[in-house]
């Protein structure tokens, strides 16, 4: 994937705040950050920045995981294997869309 210079200073803004490079099946192609266990997957869109191409998850064993409603509680689900999505958990995540959301909004100048 070719990026363009804003592109590229807005991946450096994201690895400034701790976001990092990852591969993630089915999505090896395509641009995935994360930071502990928080996830999304970037696409470049012609203005030359970037957005959020789906929503950001909770990795279990380096895949995203879908958020459900089990019973009276949720949980993060991945084939078979689940975790429960405790108040810390969904605090990361809602830090982490939050700052991935306030870079990728900021302007980037060349």
């Amino acid at each position: 994937m070719e990026l363009s210079p804003l592109q590229m200073k807005t991946l450096e803004r994201l690895f400034e705040a701790g976001f990092r490079p990852i591969a993630i099946p089915p999505y090896e192609n395509a641009l995935c950050v994360h930071r502990g266990e928080c996830a999304a997957v970037l696409a470049p869109i012609p203005s030359g920045t970037l957005r959020l191409l789906a929503p950001v998850s909770y990795l279990i064993g380096g895949n995203f995981s879908v958020k459900l409603k089990k019973g009276e509680t949720e949980v993060f689900v991945w084939k078979k294997t689940e975790i429960a999505a405790t108040k810390e958990r969904l605090e990361d995540l809602k830090l982490f869309e939050r700052e991935l959301k306030q870079i990728l909004e900021s302007p980037v100048t060349q």
